[in-house]
């Protein structure tokens, strides 16, 4: 049976001769009941005060998880962007290296190019240059054929001037 400080309050002794004195008993039961409630009161506030605890703890616990579940969910995608921020990388690499390759080859497709029309316009020079040679050349002699022909002709001028003067 739980005692009480009312059931301390309220126990009543018989008195015997020569018993205890009535009234100091009744002090000593009054600050024993005193205490008792004190004691109690203190009782029922820790108690409840261990509930509230207990249940702060629990929802503490329940946080701690879901932080716990959101830390571990962030770490996954901070994981699964990397992943994929490196997939994207080496696919931007890829295709810059593959670009560059093209240019590289369109680059050395017109260098080749460029070269053999270099090359043309070279050959192109020399067969000027030898054509016009050859034009020189004809020009020289027909200057030359002309100049003997002048000559030519001036000697028999003078011969018939000779013969015209010898007349």
């Amino acid at each position: 049976m739980a005692l009480t400080a009312l059931d301390i309050q309220q126990q009543r002794f018989r008195t015997k001769v020569r018993g205890i004195d009535p009234k100091e008993v009744q002090t000593f039961l009054d600050q024993a009941a005193a205490a008792f409630e004190d004691l109690q009161r203190e009782n029922h506030r820790l108690t409840d005060e261990a509930r509230q605890l207990r249940a702060e703890i629990e929802d503490h616990r329940k946080r701690e998880g879901t932080f716990r579940r959101a830390l571990m969910h962030s770490q996954k995608v901070l994981d699964q962007m990397k992943v994929n921020a490196e997939k994207q990388a080496d696919l931007i690499v890829a295709e810059a290296e593959n670009k560059a390759e093209k240019l590289l080859h369109q680059a050395q497709r017109r260098l080749a190019q460029l070269q053999e029309h270099i090359t043309k316009l070279k050959r192109q020079r020399v067969q000027i240059e030898v054509d016009i040679g050859s034009v020189i050349e004809s020009h020289r002699r027909v200057l030359s054929l002309g100049q003997e022909q002048i000559r030519a002709t001036d000697g028999q001028d003078e011969k018939l001037k000779v013969l015209k003067t010898a007349k």
